[in-house]
């Protein structure tokens, strides 16, 4: 039975594995350790599995360029362990990040990541809106979930992550 929670402070070691893990290399890593030291996680839940750490997503704070004012977040990273993978966890984790962020009063959500998994979820490629990617990445790898119905309407431009993604 897969769980999902709300991380912990002891979940760090674990999280970070789970990380490691997932991609290639250890950026992801190295990114959620950077924005949990500097407070930036908004939102960061677990999936647990015979209480093991298998699977994680983090949502921090995102702007656009016409709209500072919005509370966007962008999703990112999620990982999930790869004996695990293809089981359904992903698609936990993001229902109960998205509800989280929903919870929260967000406005909306971004996200740089597969257009064959985001979609099942409401997003569509941040185009659409006249939201883009500072990073290189094809128009429909690039998505936005408006929570709030029209909160998009009107924004526009360079989409801005914490510089913590930058660092890494």
């Amino acid at each position: 039975m897969i769980s999902i929670r709300a991380e912990q402070m002891q979940d760090a070691g674990a999280v970070r594995r789970v990380n490691e893990l997932a991609f290639e290399t250890a950026a992801e890593a190295d990114l959620v350790d950077l924005l949990r030291a500097r407070g930036k996680l908004v939102v960061s839940l677990v999936a647990c599995a015979n209480d093991q750490v298998v699977g994680h997503i983090a949502f921090s704070q995102a702007t656009t360029a016409s709209s500072p004012h919005l509370r966007g977040l962008g999703l990112g990273p999620m990982a999930v362990a790869p004996d695990m993978q293809r089981s359904g966890i992903g698609s936990k984790l993001v229902r109960a990040g998205l509800e989280q962020c929903r919870a929260k009063g967000i406005d909306y959500v971004i996200v740089l990541g597969h257009p064959q998994f985001y979609p099942r979820f409401g997003f569509v490629p941040a185009s659409r809106f006249g939201v883009w990617s500072a990073w290189p990445a094809p128009d429909d790898a690039f998505m936005a979930l408006e929570l709030r119905p029209g909160a998009l309407a009107g924004a526009s431009g360079l989409a801005a992550y914490e510089p913590e993604f930058d660092e890494v």
